[in-house]
């Protein structure tokens, strides 16, 4: 024991050095603790990050899903309104370059369509979403242009009197105060007006049957309908 305090007190000027070393070890320490706190707080954050990237990506499927439901709103006021159809025959032209992009990019719109926004989970699914239904508004915007810039222009006079026999023809068929004899010979003659002129849709013809003459056997398929 006395050669130990001997060597101690002939060396006390180690003191300093382990001091220095308990110090900068103590440092190391206390600097490891803050770089594993900062990293559970980075953690953290980026966990709260992707939780709020989920959710966006939640609300811009659905606002999407709302974009493409009012485009294809537009449409459908085409195919369930006669009238509409009779006016812009060139809607439902599939011989129209125009009316055929409308219709392809439609049908690409509505299978790249989620049944759910948990089902568009990739971006990469969603941005191809985006652009079908962004490519679906263009063809419409453009082919609604030339429908209405055309309109009835490629018939014929005699064609067009047909055609203007016809919307006078329905009016009566709609007309609830015309008697239902009244309205069943009205939408059978529209019919014939109607029939080599333009397409028809089935849902066109359905939406009409059902409004104008309930429980009408109209005697022939929608399909007999042709575009003139």
């Amino acid at each position: 024991m006395e050669s130990l305090f001997e060597f101690l007190d002939d060396k006390w000027w180690l003191v300093f050095p382990a001091i220095a070393f308990a110090g900068h070890w103590t440092n190391s320490l206390r600097k490891a603790g803050e770089r594993r706190h900062q990293r559970r707080v980075e953690l953290y954050t980026l966990k709260n990050q992707s939780r709020e990237l989920e959710r966006a990506s939640a609300a811009d499927v659905e606002a999407l899903v709302a974009t493409h439901d009012a485009i294809n709103k537009r449409w459908l006021d085409y195919e369930l309104d006669v009238g509409k159809l009779i006016d812009f025959p060139l809607m439902t032209d599939v011989r129209e370059p125009l009316t055929v992009a409308f219709l392809r990019a439609k049908r690409e719109a509505d299978g790249q369509r989620p049944d759910s926004p948990a089902d568009m989970a990739s971006p990469s699914r969603l941005e191809a979403y985006r652009k079908a239904v962004n490519s679906f508004a263009v063809a419409l915007d453009v082919a609604e242009r030339e429908a209405r810039r055309i309109r009835d222009s490629k018939f014929t006079g005699p064609e067009r009197e047909r055609l203007a026999t016809a919307r006078q023809l329905l009016r009566i068929a709609g007309d609830h105060a015309a008697t239902p004899a009244e309205r069943q010979a009205a939408y059978k003659r529209a019919r014939r007006e109607l029939d080599g002129l333009i397409v028809l849709p089935d849902a066109t013809v359905a939406a009409l049957e059902g409004q104008v003459a309930p429980g009408l056997d109209a005697g022939r398929e929608p399909s007999d309908f042709r575009h003139h």
